[in-house]
């Protein structure tokens, strides 16, 4: 089969004035058109993330569910007892082999980083997935371990899975070999509630355990 032959332009043929303009006109609409969604991605970032945070904003003004359980101290403790103090809440469990204890260490790291006016004001919150193995005595020698202002809550189920589920945070039980012997899985993210009670971020656990830096740097675009 053979393919006909394609019109050529004749030997020193120019291209018409008329169809260079129309070529440059398409061109010109079409870098507009790029920065015109540039600037909208721009803005968009700016009026969702005005603060330039590391971690994902969540929109102004979300208010961070409620959460009660029994503290560390083995009193009453809630998420409103820290108005006036800016809060990471992690969820986890205390046989954790290796995403609790570093999560825990490096937002102490993190919380190094700090003036020290700030440091004063800046909590962790570990809320246990694991309320029948996890008592508020062992809660506290491991949560003081890694930060010595470090707190705990234990909230008996079946609150506990309406609690986490309104942070969006995910718990299941794994590898149960008897009623004491089972592993946990659960969501590594931390949530970050501000002075007034308002839930600003979540880090993914990537983000808190290799950036000790840059999740310093949000605790002070919060707490200012």
């Amino acid at each position: 089969m053979t393919t006909p032959d394609l019109p050529s332009l004749p030997s020193g043929s120019a291209v018409a004035p008329s169809a260079r303009r129309s070529w440059q006109q398409s061109l010109t609409l079409a870098l507009l058109a790029v920065s015109a969604l540039l600037a909208g991605v721009l803005v968009y970032h700016r009026v969702t993330n005005p603060l330039s945070l590391f971690g994902t904003a969540y929109p102004a003004g979300t208010p961070a569910p409620p959460l009660a359980g029994t503290g560390e101290d083995g009193q009453p403790l809630a998420l409103s007892d820290f108005r006036g103090k800016t809060v990471a809440v992690f969820f986890g469990f205390l046989n954790c082999p290796n995403i609790c204890p570093t999560t825990l260490a490096a937002l102490e790291r993190a919380r190094a980083e700090l003036p020290a006016r700030q440091r004063a004001d800046f909590k962790t919150l570990l809320v246990s997935v694991d309320p029948k193995r996890d008592t508020t005595a062992k809660m506290k020698t491991y949560v003081t371990y890694f930060d010595p202002t470090g707190r705990g809550v234990v909230i008996p189920e079946p609150q506990l899975t309406k609690i986490a589920a309104a942070w969006g945070a995910g718990y299941t039980y794994s590898d149960v070999k008897g009623p004491a012997d089972y592993q946990v899985n659960h969501t590594t993210g931390v949530y970050l509630v501000d002075a007034q009670g308002h839930l600003r971020l979540v880090w993914d656990y990537t983000q808190v355990t290799t950036d000790a830096a840059r999740i310093a740097q949000d605790l002070r675009a919060v707490m200012k």
